[in-house]
């Protein structure tokens, strides 16, 4: 089972082979970070590892025995207890419930060692796997938002409560 870890500068070259590897993947159900994510990923990288230092952004990857990333679960805009969460698996792995418990053990993260009492996400209309991961860990629909041209949700977890 991979293991949520907060993301490290020797995480780089894992993450990197994850992006490329499920590009096409990720672009059928969410924006494509673009050619320019790829050609200057280790200034990118640099940049989060920076951002992760100020606190305004956690960062996490899910790590398999082998060292290879197959997911990432973020927390991103930390201010005032609440923080938007972000989250992608792997094609490969897709589809076993690594989203759902990501998702859960980040929620446990930010309430016992980032003290945040909000999590907020969106998601496109077509992408019912990730709505499904919302529901079953606890957020609620909070409105209609346009991500990109495509229609989306917004959602609400509030962490003070006892939903999952």
């Amino acid at each position: 089972m991979p293991r949520l870890q907060l993301l490290r500068f020797d995480h780089a070259p894992a993450l990197l082979a994850f992006e490329r590897e499920n590009r096409a993947y990720f672009a059928a159900s969410v924006p494509d970070r673009g050619d320019r994510y790829f050609a200057d990923f280790d200034e990118r990288h640099a940049a989060l590892m920076a951002e992760q230092a100020t606190g305004l952004c956690l960062f996490h990857v899910l790590v398999g025995d082998d060292g290879e990333v197959v997911g990432r679960v973020n927390l991103v805009d930390v201010e005032g207890g609440s923080a938007e969460l972000g989250y992608r698996i792997a094609e490969r792995a897709a589809g076993r419930g690594l989203a759902t418990a990501a998702v859960r053990e980040v929620r446990g993260l930010a309430v016992a060692e980032y003290g945040l009492t909000e999590l907020r996400a969106l998601t496109t209309l077509d992408n019912p796997g990730s709505r499904a991961v919302l529901a079953r860990t606890g957020f609620v629909t909070t409105g209609d938002v346009d991500l990109d041209g495509r229609p989306g949700l917004r959602f609400r977890c509030d962490l003070r409560a006892e939903t999952v």
